[in-house]
Formats: structure tokens, sequence, C-alpha cells
């Protein structure tokens, strides 16, 4: 079932967690093999030609009839089904896939995942904690916090910055944050240099710690 030339993504457990992984994968080019016991969450799948099998057993052989260990990652969005969640990371690792993602939903859970060298996500957690920041931040559309102290932030380029160039403002020896991007009608424009142009039609994707970011946006209030 190799697909050549193009990656394969495995997702076990299409919940709302897994189906949004899964369309975001088939959207990008990706190929994805989602499995899940429910077929009411397979169907939207199926209509974007990825390849879906209706399981719940999780045995290494059950996995191995859907051709998952072609998969080149594998994320597990199984939630409350822990015993599940766990018998499914085990037999992925006996595949020999190096990068397994998985949906947690207790501490304990996550301990006994990243003790198997798993990265895991508390999806709740993880939109709590990036809205109290968006809330807490005074001009941005979007953050997305990589540490407790550093972050990538979204804002509407200001008024104040409208026709200056990055070097003209100084921007990193002045305020200490990057700009890595700029966004204008959803394109994304990643060739910054010191001669990039700010317009106030666009907006600005920084980089830097939290600190220095809030400092920055405090400025142009």
């Amino acid at each position: 079932m190799k697909h050549k030339g193009n990656s394969i993504i495995g997702v076990i457990g299409t919940g709302r967690f897994g189906l949004a992984v899964a369309e975001e994968i088939l959207a990008r080019g990706k190929h994805v093999i989602a499995i899940d016991k429910d077929p009411a969450r397979l169907r939207p799948l199926s209509r974007l030609n990825a390849d879906i099998f209706v399981s719940a057993d999780m045995s290494k052989e059950s996995l191995e009839e859907t051709g998952i260990q072609e998969a080149d990652a594998v994320v597990i969005g199984i939630g409350k089904d822990i015993e599940g969640s766990i018998l499914a990371t085990l037999n992925i690792q006996e595949f020999g896939i190096r990068r397994i993602i998985a949906k947690v939903v207790s501490r304990d859970h996550a301990k006994i995942l990243q003790k198997l060298g798993v990265e895991v996500i508390f999806p709740e957690v993880e939109i709590g904690r990036r809205t109290g920041m968006r809330l807490c931040e005074t001009l941005a559309e979007d953050v997305l916090p990589l540490s407790d102290e550093f972050s990538i932030l979204q804002i509407k380029t200001p008024e104040q910055l409208d026709g200056k160039t990055v070097e003209g403002i100084a921007l990193r020896k002045r305020w200490g944050v990057s700009l890595i991007a700029t966004i204008k009608d959803g394109k994304a424009n990643g060739s910054i240099g010191p001669d990039t142009v700010l317009s106030s039609d666009e907006t600005m994707v920084l980089s830097g710690s939290n600190r220095l970011l809030e400092k920055f946006q405090q400025a142009f209030i």
C-alpha cells in the first residue's frame, strides 16, 4: 500500500481531535491511514480519499492489516480508552515508527506515554492556555507558545510602522524580537530581510520572549 512519493501519516482514533488532524494532513497533500471503531467518524475522511479502517482491535496483527506499518508517523487520538491508547502505542513502536504523537486525557496517561518516548498533547489544556494568552496579549491575533518563556505571535502591523523597513525600526536591536514572516490575504512571506517594508494591511509574525513581545505591543497601543 506504499504511496510512492507521498508521505503517509497514520491516525488512530478519529474523534474531534483525530479528525481535525487527519483533515489538515490531507489538505497538505499527505496520505492518511485512519482507524476508528465507529464508521460514522471515518465517513468524512472517506470522501477525502483517506484509507479508512473500522476496527476496535489494537493488536499488532489487526493494525498490520491496515498497512499502518508503512506510515512515516502516527497520531493516536484515542482518549478515554487509556488501555487502548497504550496498546496502540506499544504496537506502533514495534513497527519501528519513530514519531508517535498521542492525545492524553490525564497526567498519569501522559506520564506513561512519555516514558515510552511518545510526544503527548493535552488538546483542551493546549487550547485553554493559548486562549488565555490571546486574552492577555494586547494586539495579538494569535499566539503559539513554544515554551513557558518563548512564543510566536501574530499581530496586525501597527499603523505607526506602515511603510517603514525592518532595519529602520531596529526591530531586533530595539525590541529584541524577530520578524519571521508577514501575511497578506492568507499568503505568508518568509523572505524577511533588513529592507523588508512593513505594511499596515499585513500581519506580522514575530518570535521572542513573552516579556519582550508584550513590551513591543504596549508601545503601539
